[in-house]
């Protein structure tokens, strides 16, 4: 069945991330946005371990984002920044990408984020508010020589190997991948197919590990599994274990600002974060 056509909702977007500069596409524009974004809708796979399974409706995701003030990962977060950044008149086109965090180089992981590459003044920028704890605060260059990118939080870079980039992120003095593209466009439906296997798939590390993360101005918040991560920017983590279900929902509602109803459950009978 044919959707009907989607335009966002820009006033309920802005007020949902806090934004109330420029609507032009500019640079600048782009910069705050990613910020913006980033710092207020947090990435979260709740729904997965729910079992209600992802809709990728641009409707559907700016109601649960925007206006049910949840949040989601990246096809949900990179789809409804790509459609405002649409409204506003950029040119911005969607990408594909393996997400490589913490994955040896030998293994190939599957064909399944989404992230934006935008074209500003001749210039290709790249923005991404759908990586987890390792999202953008700032786009970044499509520059492959490797020099230092600086960001709002942790600084980046992007480097070719043969036909294949890869974006990292420096990590103390450490340099560690973050994804591995090629510049191939994502189309709608590459991402639903996407999307299936990674809400639905029995082995898709979504299914097996409970996420959510945020970005603030002094750094980043994290909950995985069972633990709660606060990583000043520049500093050293601080983490520490939730004690059982009834934390991890005061905790959601406090520092993610996600409600739940008491005794909500995520995920199967023994999953590894509290109960």
């Amino acid at each position: 069945m044919t959707q009907p056509p989607y335009t966002p909702d820009l006033d309920a977007y802005f007020a949902r991330v806090g934004y109330a500069g420029p609507r032009a596409p500019t640079l600048a524009v782009l910069h705050a946005l990613t910020f913006a974004h980033a710092t207020s809708i947090p990435f979260e796979n709740l729904d997965v371990l729910l079992d209600r399974g992802i809709d990728l409706t641009p409707a559907t995701v700016e109601r649960k984002l925007v206006h049910a003030g949840r949040g989601g990962y990246c096809f949900e977060q990179n789809g409804l920044l790509l459609e405002v950044l649409q409204a506003l008149g950029f040119a911005v086109r969607p990408l594909s990408a393996r997400v490589r965090w913490q994955r040896p180089r030998e293994f190939t992981p599957p064909r399944t984020h989404l992230f934006l590459r935008v074209e500003i003044d001749g210039t290709s920028w790249l923005t991404d508010v759908g990586v987890g704890g390792l999202s953008l605060t700032s786009a970044i260059p499509l520059d492959d020589s490797g020099r230092e990118l600086p960001t709002r939080h942790e600084p980046r870079r992007i480097v070719r190997e043969g036909g294949r980039l890869f974006h990292q992120i420096r990590i103390g003095s450490d340099w560690q991948d973050v994804c591995e593209f090629t510049l191939e466009e994502m189309p709608p439906i590459d991402r639903e197919i996407a999307n299936w296997f990674t809400s639905r798939h029995p082995e898709s590390h979504m299914r097996a590990r409970l996420g959510v993360a945020l970005a603030t101005p002094s750094g980043r918040l994290s909950i995985l599994n069972h633990e709660f991560t606060r990583r000043p920017t520049g500093g050293a983590p601080e983490t520490r274990l939730i004690r059982d279900g009834a934390e991890l929902l005061a905790m959601l509602e406090e520092y993610f600002g996600l409600s739940f109803p008491a005794g909500t459950h995520f995920g199967p009978p023994g999953s590894p974060w509290p109960r």
